[in-house]
């Protein structure tokens, strides 16, 4: 690993991520556990404590699992959270979170997880201190240059940094993305603002997330696990002009008495305020040469649906190991251009989305006990996200899908997953073969396993009895073939990229 050395010197490293929120945290995380030498920079000088983006999803969770983290996350955060909708200032109605969901084999995490995002990303920071890698704080990015051969990054303080590429997760205003050129087209709404906060609650029960909606005006309080402040979300006060007023704690207090019309309820000790309004935007390339875009700097969207953050620890995952690969000399640089071609047009996809699931709640909201659950569809658990598409998808009915998990007799596929390499599945004793001359042939470009699937747990989810499966290091299939198709999955992962 390098060092930082004195200000005007220059140091190098694989990968400068520009940016430490949950996006830059992931993709830091997945670089170092694969050996990559990574820096990661921020221009913040201390952490934030803010709510934020306060959920991670089903997807999410599966990833941070792979990582590592999600036991310690699981620990911090809320399931099944009931949303409690009131009109009128009367309660009308309880709706558990993915309430008629149970854990399955092949999908352990039937809810996502209700936790403040500087949670998320202390546990992050976590695990890529596990493996000697922290943020740099107070270092801001003031310009970069890059060549056929990588990245001169220069800080505001004279510092430099060589590194072979740069990833942008510098949020929705990100230096990165303008220093590039890149566009970042899409709409801003005048009319939809909304301010946000954290905030203590007294005289509220922690066990329900409160939404208070009325014919012009709403309110919402959610609470967090162990925590005594809640995140606060509605529509701001507006002047005699129609112009919305800047959050603060007064007008909190007002919006809250008005649509809660209960006085017991009293707010204090506010630790962060923020009032924003929504912007559906994307940029229209995720890659310039060696610098790639990831998460807010790459694209932006209605919080409808909470798939602003997951979406960009998504980004992350699916960039990470590339290139982690390429670096390491284990894939050809092409491999890089498939990040853009799979995860651009999930972007796409979300955008509509969560335009699709916000235009829903505006329209639930005017009902008497429908509120929020409008936008938790099966869609925003991102379980369905595959790359079908994708030049990486090389064959069989499910190529590009998520890959399940399942409970074997040897441990969980999960389990065997985890880890920057692929795995080469064999189901049914015909496949043994193929699995040894193929791990002998790969190295560490990949792991084998031999599925002992004694329940058929496996079998089921991969709709397979005899055969392999190829998974990626980002637990999406690449193949699914028979079980004499070994020496051309070796070909394929020693070509990787060409």
């Amino acid at each position: 690993m390098t060092t930082t050395t004195a200000t005007g010197a220059t140091t190098a490293t694989d990968v400068l991520i520009v940016g430490a929120g949950p996006t830059g945290l992931t993709l830091a995380c997945t670089l170092a556990r694969a050996g990559a030498a990574v820096r990661i920079i921020d221009k913040s000088r201390e952490f934030h404590r803010s709510s934020r983006g306060k959920g991670l999803n089903q997807r999410s969770r599966e990833l941070l699992h792979d990582l590592g983290a999600e036991a310690e996350a699981a620990a911090s955060g809320t399931e099944h959270i009931t949303l409690r909708k009131y009109r009128d200032g009367v309660a009308v109605s309880d709706t558990v979170t993915f309430g008629d969901r149970v854990p399955t084999p092949d999908t352990p995490y039937a809810s996502g997880l209700l936790m403040p995002q500087w949670r998320t990303e202390e546990i992050l920071r976590g695990r890529l201190a596990a493996y000697g890698v922290e943020p740099e704080t107070g270092c801001e990015l003031a310009e970069f240059s890059q060549s056929a051969d990588g990245v001169v990054a220069t800080l505001a303080d004279g510092r430099r940094i060589e590194a072979a590429y740069l990833v942008g997760c510098d949020g929705g205003r990100s230096p990165v993305r303008k220093a590039l050129g890149v566009a970042f087209e899409g709409r801003t709404d005048a009319e939809e603002c909304m301010v946000i906060g954290d905030v203590r609650a007294d005289g509220l029960d922690p066990a329900y997330w409160h939404q208070w909606f009325d014919e012009d005006a709403a309110v919402m309080l959610c609470p967090f696990r162990g925590s005594t402040h809640w995140q606060l979300q509605g529509a701001p006060e507006r002047d005699a002009a129609g112009r919305p007023l800047a959050p603060s704690l007064e007008s909190f207090q007002r919006l809250l008495d008005r649509c809660s019309r209960q006085a017991g309820i009293r707010l204090s000790d506010p630790t962060w305020f923020s009032a924003y309004r929504i912007n559906v935007r994307m940029a229209d390339r995720f890659r310039a040469g060696r610098v790639f875009l990831a998460g807010d700097a790459a694209h932006v969207h209605s919080i409808a649906g909470g798939l602003g953050m997951n979406t960009g620890i998504q980004d992350a995952f699916n960039l990470g190991w590339k290139l982690a690969y390429v670096v390491r000399g284990l894939a050809a640089p092409g491999l890089l251009d498939t990040y853009e071609e799979e995860r651009l047009p999930v972007a796409a996809w979300t955008l509509g989305l969560t335009e699709e699931r916000l235009r829903s709640v505006l329209e639930g909201v005017k009902q008497a006990g429908v509120g929020t659950e409008a936008a938790l569809t099966d869609d925003v658990t991102t379980l369905g996200v595959g790359y079908g598409w994708s030049s990486l998808a090389w064959g069989g009915t499910n190529a590009g899908e998520r890959a399940p998990d399942a409970p074997c007799r040897d441990g969980r596929l999960f389990d065997v997953f985890a880890g920057p390499h692929f795995t080469l599945l064999g189901f049914g004793g015909a496949s043994a073969q193929a699995l040894a001359e193929a791990g002998e042939k790969c190295g560490d470009r990949l792991r084998t396993h031999l599925v002992d699937d004694s329940e058929g747990h496996a079998r089921r989810a991969y709709g397979i009895d005899e055969g392999l499966v190829l998974v990626r290091p980002d637990n999406h299939i690449a193949l699914s073939a028979g079980a004499d198709r070994g020496a051309e999955i070796a070909e394929r992962l020693l070509r990787l990229g060409r």
